[in-house]
């Protein structure tokens, strides 16, 4: 080993925690100074306060509040999104406001989220540093999105010319009913998922997907989704039954998988113990859909850190599902992603942008050999 990965591996990881709260800015700064691989350089009471620490310290993460006098979390991650960069992750409260915030902080780049209890903050905060500072990891090594606000249709871009009106949505045309897209994401995952359902036609087939959120968050994740797609967007419930032109996100705390009932496919929502450390977990979902759906299954890996769903996705695969994983310049982080591809469960691995088209391809090819068998 060189002098330049020694000098790699010692790097601690420098953090700027930014709260109003000085009880929090006290326990942040106490979690990340107790881990070997981190240090607290510096505790913000206010945006203010943060940007000249950002200026003279140069932190590798910033932990940042939601909620905070003069300028909030939120004003702040914009601006810094645009001006300077940075790995940011989100400490916010557990309300439908703290929900709706957090996910507009990670529209605009934030790589994750901590959500801290509105009561209990000291023992509520302890209790979750494993997981805040496996985020602090997370965010030192991911791929940052620089914010860019593209004009709206109508409006005048650089060069004086008009933003044309969006592409309409391509129908995918006669398709059996029995196909089910599932998607596995994680850190990075919210913006992704948005991605790929957004370019999706409102007869597409039937969507399921396991993101790795907490409880109190996917609710408001498939309200803001659902307002923006053209299929229909909702948390999953126990014994939905799953159909086309709707989509059915797990809710966090819960596992989500698929039963066939006759004719029909259904969701199945129940508690359990987390698998990989995740609930709900993509490999409880993806391994349901290699026993249930098979060949009429087709599998998205989008973004996110470890390894959970690889395993279950090479059983899709084996099972006859059409497997797509997400390329690594396009993910935040390249995790799930790449031991999904080590596992041999990848059929193609495509940037982002190129995955819904991809599907739509796909299924209106499958679609076609179905007719041409009648």
């Amino acid at each position: 080993m060189g002098a330049r990965d020694d000098l790699k591996s010692n790097h601690r990881t420098r953090v700027v925690v930014v709260d109003d709260s000085a009880l929090v800015r006290s326990l942040l700064t106490e979690i990340i100074n107790r881990q070997p691989d981190m240090q607290c350089v510096g505790a913000a009471s206010d945006p203010y306060a943060a940007r000249e620490m950002i200026r003279t310290l140069n932190p590798d993460v910033i932990t940042l509040d939601v909620e905070m006098p003069r300028m909030d979390g939120i004003d702040f991650l914009s601006k810094l999104m645009r001006l300077r960069p940075m790995p940011v992750v989100m400490v916010s409260t557990l309300t439908e406001r703290g929900a709706d915030v957090t996910l507009r902080a990670l529209e605009l780049g934030a790589v994750d989220f901590v959500a801290k209890p509105k009561i209990g903050v000291a023992d509520g905060l302890r209790l979750l540093a494993q997981d805040i500072t496996d985020k602090v990891r997370i965010a030192a090594k991911a791929h940052l999105r620089r914010l860019h606000v593209s004009p709206a249709p109508g409006e005048k871009q650089a060069d004086g010319t008009l933003v044309p009106p969006p592409a309409p949505v391509a129908h995918i045309g006669r398709l059996s009913t029995e196909k089910i897209i599932f998607i596995g994401a994680s850190t990075g995952g919210t913006e992704a998922t948005k991605e790929v359902l957004t370019h999706l036609p409102p007869d597409s087939p039937a969507v399921v997907i396991t993101q790795h959120m907490p409880p109190g968050f996917t609710r408001s994740y498939a309200a803001r989704l659902d307002g923006l797609c053209k299929i229909r967007v909702a948390e999953a419930r126990d014994g939905d039954r799953i159909l086309p032109g709707h989509a059915y996100i797990a809710p966090g705390g819960f596992h989500l998988s698929v039963e066939r009932s006759g004719a029909n496919y259904i969701a199945r929502v129940q508690d359990g113990e987390p698998v990989n450390r995740h609930k709900p977990s993509v490999e409880v979902l993806f391994k349901s859909a290699a026993r249930v759906v098979g060949p009429n299954a087709l599998a998205l890996m989008l973004t996110g850190m470890g390894a959970d769903g690889a395993k279950a996705m090479k059983e899709m695969r084996d099972a006859g599902s059409y497997n797509v994983v997400q390329d690594e310049a396009s993910c935040v982080v390249f995790g799930m992603p790449r031991e999904a591809i080590a596992a041999g469960a990848a059929h193609e691995v495509l940037p982002l942008v190129q995955i819904a088209p991809k599907l739509i391809e796909r299924l209106r090819s499958t679609a076609g050999m179905s007719l041409n068998r009648l």
